[in-house]
């Protein structure tokens, strides 16, 4: 079809599609979803060949978060039972990250409740960057700690951290339906003062909120403006005991358009496949490997993701390779930029190509966090804890969501039981 072919030679290029043609890719059918995969495909072959980079998440700090955010089950009087804990102590967040390492994990990202840190909580972090690297060499840290105040973002650049995470999550025009105490220019400040201290910027979003396709398409472009170098797409987690519980109206088709239309409108950059994965995709996981180019390795911030061992497996499967650490993740003009290089413009510049620099390549991102990061986790069986049961038995649940009875299925999300924070091996 004329658009596919239009948007595949702009991506290719790195010229950005019109919002009449990214709404486009939101509107095609699914008769047309594997040609639309493959389009978004090829762009992503041009900047990134075949490679997956795996990210790991540390929860430092669990629930209790005074923000409003709906999506969020750590959010201010969630009744979603999920664990609660203060800071991790720098040796047991080390120990927690080694487990991703492990398992290939290239990027740690270290998670933190709350509306943003205190500037005793970023000695705390700092700390815990350095524990990190001491004892990983190599691997590249993130935080997502929520809104920074001035200088936090330098001072966790001196510690060692390579990149910054804060969502935007939506676009302008229905943030303050999703959250009341704080704003949309609020997460748009973080993510420039991140930039400014010379840290990677990874900012996303969050899909299957109830928004309409031009929220989608705004918030997108918003973040192209912005420039990160790491676009997270979570999918909507209807936590029961948050005001979204309801909220089942993803499809896996759905989800591909999304991620198809964020690859086009954001050719070069790391795209991230978070938050809500396994719940909204399910078997159609290893199509959106032909989409995004990056993903969290096993459990989330408070839900379980499925096992380490089937994502490596899915990767496999599907003809991709893990990304060596070894390997920089962005094409060589982003990469350069980055370092304060002078970079290329060469549209035809292999893909991995360049220096890391000093910031690395890309952040974290997922919605489970009230300071607007994401997921991680490793092996082992899922357990299943009453409490953790995600659903809606209320109207307008798709029938992909039932059982044979037509009850709500509660069994796509386990609350988060392991790995950091509690006394179980982590499922990395």
């Amino acid at each position: 079809m004329d658009l596919l072919n239009t948007l595949v030679d702009k991506g290719l290029r790195r010229e950005l599609p019109t919002r009449e043609e990214a709404l486009a890719v939101l509107a095609t059918s699914d008769d047309e979803l594997l040609d639309v995969v493959a389009a978004a495909g090829k762009v992503r072959r041009q900047w990134f060949g075949r490679r997956v980079k795996l990210n790991y998440l540390v929860n430092l700090k669990s629930g209790l978060c005074p923000e409003d955010c709906s999506y969020c089950s750590q959010r201010l009087g969630s009744k979603a039972g999920i664990l609660k804990y203060t800071w991790l102590k720098p040796d047991e967040a080390s120990k927690a990250a080694a487990a991703g390492v492990a398992g290939g994990a290239k990027r740690v990202c270290l998670v933190a409740s709350g509306r943003g840190p205190t500037d005793r909580d970023v000695d705390r972090v700092s700390k815990t960057i350095e524990a990190i690297k001491e004892e990983n060499e190599g691997v590249e840290v993130c935080a997502c700690l929520g809104l920074l105040s001035d200088g936090q973002a330098d001072r966790l650049r001196s510690a060692g951290a390579d990149a910054y995470n804060h969502n935007l999550n939506t676009s302008e025009e229905t943030y303050g339906a999703i959250t009341t105490t704080h704003t949309y220019a609020d997460r748009v400040e973080t993510v420039q003062q991140a930039q400014a201290a010379g840290l990677s910027a990874c900012s996303g979003l969050i899909a299957g909120m109830g928004e309409s396709d031009k929220d989608l398409v705004d918030v997108v472009f918003a973040l192209r403006d912005l420039d990160p170098d790491s676009v997270p797409v979570n999918f909507l987690i209807p936590f029961e005991g948050t005001p979204l519980a309801k909220e089942w109206n993803l499809t896996p088709q759905r989800c591909l358009r999304i991620l198809a239309m964020v690859r086009f409108v954001c050719p070069d950059v790391e795209v991230r496949l978070a938050g809500g994965r396994e719940v909204h995709l399910r078997s159609m996981q290893p199509l959106a490997l032909h989409l995004v180019n990056s993903i969290f390795l096993g459990d989330y911030l408070t839900s379980e993701g499925q096992a380490g061992q089937t994502d490596l497996d899915m990767i496999a499967d599907a003809g991709f390779e893990v990304e060596g650490a070894g390997t920089t993740t962005l094409p060589r003009h982003r990469a350069d930029a980055l370092s304060g290089g002078c970079g290329t413009q060469d549209a035809t510049a292999e893909p991995g190509c360049g220096s890391h620099g000093t910031a690395g390549a890309a952040g974290c991102g997922s919605h489970q966090g009230g300071g607007g990061c994401g997921p991680c986790g490793g092996h082992g069986e899922r357990e299943r804890q009453p409490a953790g049961g995600v659903g809606s038995t209320g109207e307008g649940v798709p029938a992909s969501r039932t059982d044979a009875a037509g009850a709500a299925r509660t069994d796509l999300v386990a609350v988060r039981r392991r790995g950091a924070g509690t006394d179980l091996a982590p499922n990395a």
